[in-house]
């Protein structure tokens, strides 16, 4: 991050300090309300949809890994230090990716850490049935990631050159 840019690094870790808050708060509420396994339905009209639903996952995203939790809590370290690195990178006067970088270290901090070092897994909940279970905190690491991409992939490109060349009478030419 560029030097004297402390209001960057406040959206960044406010943003992270929400996300891992709202991320165990949550899961704290499923892991003390239902068993592994049990459901409610917030919308009864949609219990065949979407539920409100206990699982455990000692795995990556999807599942992938399972049982490799001291390699996946290792995880949000690199990631830490990625967004550490890289952040020297990006244009740190936009809020937006201020926000997503601090979505994403929230996310990672929430679920990889926390969750894998205290219970050996993370609690998912979220339940659309056509879809594997989720949790604040890959809400957060998903929607960080879309949102960098997109910031990025439409900013337009900065020019070491200036765009307007005088001419000889003191006209602008593009």
């Amino acid at each position: 991050m560029r030097k004297g840019n402390l209001s960057g690094w406040l959206v960044i870790l406010g943003t992270a300090t929400i996300v891992v808050v709202l991320d165990q708060l949550t899961k704290r509420w499923i892991e003390g309300n239902l068993a592994i396994g049990e459901s409610l339905a917030p919308f009864p009209e949609l219990a065949n949809f979407f539920t409100i639903s206990h699982f455990t996952n000692t795995g990556a995203a999807f599942g992938l890994f399972r049982g490799q939790s001291i390699l996946l809590a290792i995880i949000p370290v690199v990631v830490v230090v990625a967004i550490v690195v890289y952040i020297r990178q990006l244009p740190m006067n936009n809020i937006l990716i201020q926000f997503s970088l601090g979505l994403q270290l929230g996310g990672a901090i929430g679920n990889n850490l926390f969750d894998r070092i205290r219970l050996g897994h993370v609690t998912d909940f979220i339940y659309f049935h056509f879809w594997p279970a989720f949790n604040i905190a890959d809400i957060a690491i998903v929607s960080g990631t879309i949102l960098l991409a997109l910031v990025l992939l439409t900013m337009p490109e900065e020019s070491d050159e200036t765009d307007v060349v005088e001419g000889e009478a003191g006209e602008q030419r593009a």
